[in-house]
């Protein structure tokens, strides 16, 4: 059985880390290289860049911070943001990113997912969703859950595993900051629906909810931000509580 994996997730703005509820009311939680460092040493199995200020003020993600967070970690990290290129992914691929992630620019130009997943292998390609329920059917939202789109969850799911990408990043916009645990049933369906990895992203607040989603919502991967960035949850003793509960990870 594959192991589940325990992600620290970094959005980035002007250089710095950050978090807040639903994206917004955003705080400073240190620096991202730093702060990569000590996930790397404390049993990270992965990690997670989002640089938030790409996608909604058109900046690219910067390709030297991914060159200094190479220099000090260990274990794969994804990098996304205002990635909408061959020649964006070819560079922080060349810097030491492991993975990169595509969200809005998917969703307006789906050939972008086969192009990338053609050119590097779908194993690089990490598509991230973001989506709300809306009378109770959960939609596609873009810009941090800001604008929403015509797109269903689970369709535009499917679609992405259809034009290769290697794993799909979803965010409940309705749970992320609220730390009132992850939106199981949908990542349930999601694990069902389709044969590549989901990582459930928004909602964590403590170890339970962690144990919640991968038995409940059959997540492969759980990524979280805050409960890590201020200490509320240490991973060993997270992944220490979830083998005990017969959920297999990398102690």
């Amino acid at each position: 059985m594959l192991t589940k994996r325990i992600i620290p997730c970094l959005d980035i703005k002007n250089g710095r880390t950050v978090k807040g509820v639903n994206f917004v009311d955003l705080r400073d939680a240190g620096d991202p290289v730093e702060l990569a460092q000590i996930y790397s040493e404390t049993g990270a199995d992965e990690l997670v860049f989002l640089d938030i200020s790409a996608t909604e003020e058109r900046r690219r993600t910067l390709a030297d911070l991914v060159l200094r967070v190479a220099e000090k970690v260990n274990i794969p990290f994804t990098v996304g943001g205002g990635i909408s290129s061959i020649e964006d992914v070819d560079i922080l691929l060349q810097n030491g990113a492991d993975k990169v992630s595509i969200n809005s620019s998917a969703v307006k130009n789906p050939q972008l997912i086969n192009d990338l997943s053609g050119k590097f292998g779908s194993q690089c390609i990490t598509v991230a969703i973001d989506a709300k329920q809306i009378d109770g059917e959960w939609i596609v939202h873009l810009v941090g859950g800001k604008v929403p789109t015509e797109l269903n969850l689970f369709d535009w799911a499917k679609e992405v595993e259809e034009r290769g990408a290697g794993e799909i990043l979803f965010t409940s916009m309705d749970n992320d900051g609220t730390k009132d645990g992850f939106a199981n049933k949908a990542l349930a369906r999601l694990s069902t629906e389709l044969n590549i990895p989901i990582i459930a992203s928004g909602g964590a607040g403590n170890i339970e909810h962690f144990v919640d989603t991968f038995k409940e919502g059959k997540a492969d991967a759980a990524l979280a931000a805050s409960v890590f960035h201020f200490k509320e949850i240490e991973i060993k003793k997270l992944k220490q509580e979830l083998q005990s509960n017969d959920i297999p990870v990398r102690l």
